[in-house]
């Protein structure tokens, strides 16, 4: 099993991951196409008023397409090994970025597909779900990426709702930097896959002298510690997002 997937009790906040294939390349290939951007010195503000040193857009794989195919082969490789294909009946986009990769995924393994969509649209048949499955059917949920599990038990809820059984969610990059806000999808009964994490990106990102030391020094704390690093830098913590506007 590739270091990036494993249980996220089983490594150590404060320890850079020895790299898998998989792992190395996956954040080899997102940084390549400056999908995966590093700026400590400059932190990005999220919407959530949350700061961040570091910032992963997976959308951007769209664009380029050989970074698509090696992503995706390596997306196959992952699931047949920790799911098996013969185990998924549907695979399923979650609304919006998840949509292309379920689509890409649906198609190298020969599976219908669906997309889920955040909530009803709210008008004619007021679908969630766009698509159709049988009842019983064993989905596979993709999206790109998962910094937690709210959005994630959003999608499987819908499905489970509709029918579906959902056991696995695969994406391509998984913050791993949260693992209790992850205990909601093993508490549902949902196993989290991903290529790669933050501590996979930050080992290649050392590898090739991509950071200053300082710089280096600053994305690892962030990793260690995202709640203290972000208050220290002019950005919120959970506690003041959940709390809302004051």
């Amino acid at each position: 099993m590739p270091e990036s997937t494993k249980p996220e009790s089983t490594k150590p906040a404060t320890a850079t991951p020895e790299l898998g294939d998989s792992a190395r390349i996956t954040s080899e290939t997102l940084m390549d196409i400056e999908a995966i951007l590093f700026r400590p010195e400059e932190p990005f503000i999220f919407t959530s008023g949350r700061a961040s040193p570091v910032y992963v857009d997976c959308r951007k794989v769209i664009s380029f397409p050989e970074a698509r195919n090696r992503l995706i082969a390596l997306a196959i490789e992952l699931i047949e090994t920790e799911i098996g294909a013969a185990a998924i009946d549907v695979v399923a986009g979650g609304e919006t970025a998840g949509i292309p990769y379920a689509a890409w995924i649906a198609d190298r393994l020969d599976k219908p597909m669906i997309y889920v969509r955040k909530k009803p649209k709210g008008f004619g048949r007021n679908a969630q779900i766009e698509g159709s499955f049988d009842d019983g059917a064993r989905v596979l949920l993709v999206e790109d990426l998962a910094t937690d599990g709210g959005s994630k038990l959003n999608f499987v809820e819908a499905i489970r709702q509709a029918g579906g059984q959902v056991a696995d969610t695969f994406v391509v990059f998984h913050y791993g930097i949260y693992p209790e806000r992850l205990a909601v999808l093993t508490e549902n009964g949902v196993a989290l896959h991903a290529l790669a994490t933050w501590w996979d990106a930050l080992a290649v990102a050392e590898e090739r002298a991509y950071l200053t030391t300082e710089g280096l020094a600053q994305v690892r704390a962030f990793l260690e510690d995202p709640e203290t690093w972000s208050a220290a830098h002019g950005g919120k913590t959970s506690a003041e997002i959940a709390a809302g506007p004051v």
